[in-house]
């Protein structure tokens, strides 16, 4: 990991695929496609080299538009630009593995996806509707594919060429462990809801002993109850190093060696969330010992159906 002084610099080391990735990233889950694409533009221009996005957000073409943007503009090359997208639930079977990411390229409208994941490790009833249900209103869930013949699907793709790391998201630790067993090429990436209130440390232990970067989703809590934000030793610590509590949060999970994403349309708080800097080690140690709120927001390592997404159940 080469990691500076403002920590919002670092990046870490993809041993599983081409290069390294940013620590700090900005997630495009942003229900207004004009919103999403002017969000993604401001995160550009304020220093965000990493974009993360996926097929069910709906978004991608907007993401791919401001891309763009920032390209015509100046504000950034593509060889600075690490871009991530996902392959959803209905998209399992391997033959829908390739059409999935083909169509997430022409709507990001790039040649090359630095990394693509799998969203979820659940299968759905594979199809045109992204969110199968049945009469009664329950998830239809396909039995006819299993994870690891998916993922067999993603290293196709990176023996293809235009896709240059893949990983998954919303997965235990058990799960996981499934994966790297068998795998002829290992995650580079695991995603998932990770914060001071859901620190996943036996998850993170388990990638760095397998040279899998650790990315954190909801990083602040996705502004849910009880609020990170307000906890009283992250408020504490803020307060004694003039940071806001969103830096603290944000740079704790730099210095413990993972990466995460952090996403508003909010300008200001863009800026701010981009603007870490190292913590000191008694600061880091206090939150360990003294933050005892365990929490997880987002059911969706349960079900497949990830919460955050306006609409879903």
């Amino acid at each position: 990991m080469t990691m500076s002084r403002t920590l919002r610099d670092t990046r870490l080391p993809l041993n599983h695929g081409a290069g390294a990735m940013p620590a700090v990233g900005f997630g495009t889950l942003i229900p207004d496609p004009l919103a999403t694409r002017q969000a993604t533009r401001i995160a550009l221009e304020a220093g965000f080299r990493l974009l993360d996005g996926a097929e069910r957000y709906r978004n991608e073409a907007a993401v791919g538009e401001a891309i763009q943007d920032a390209f015509s503009a100046g504000i950034v090359q593509r060889e600075e630009l690490f871009v991530m997208t996902k392959l959803w639930n209905t998209n399992h079977r391997p033959e829908r593995v390739m059409p999935a990411f083909d169509a997430s390229r022409r709507r990001l409208q790039l040649d090359v996806i630095d990394c693509y994941l799998i969203h979820t490790p659940f299968a759905f009833q594979p199809g045109d509707e992204q969110d199968p249900r049945d009469e009664r209103g329950q998830v239809i869930y396909d039995p006819g594919v299993t994870l690891v013949e998916t993922w067999r699907a993603m290293e196709r793709l990176v023996d293809d060429g235009r896709c240059k790391a893949i990983g998954l998201s919303d997965i235990t630790l058990e799960r996981l462990r499934e994966i790297v067993a068998v795998a002829r090429i290992k995650p580079a990436v695991v995603q998932v809801e990770s914060h001071p209130y859901l620190p996943e440390w036996e998850l993170l232990e388990f990638c760095r002993q397998n040279g899998i970067v650790l990315q954190a989703f909801a990083a602040l809590g996705h502004a849910m109850k009880p609020n990170l934000l307000e906890d009283p030793v992250i408020t504490a610590i803020a307060r004694r190093l003039g940071k806001t509590p969103a830096q603290v949060a944000l740079a704790w999970a730099v210095q413990r060696g993972a990466a995460f994403l952090t996403t508003s349309t909010n300008p200001q708080r863009i800026r701010e969330n981009f603007d870490i800097s190292a913590l000191p080690e008694d600061a880091m140690q206090e939150m360990r010992d003294r933050i005892t709120t365990n929490v997880r927001f987002n059911s969706v390592v349960r079900t497949g159906v990830p919460g955050f997404i306006p609409g879903s159940r």
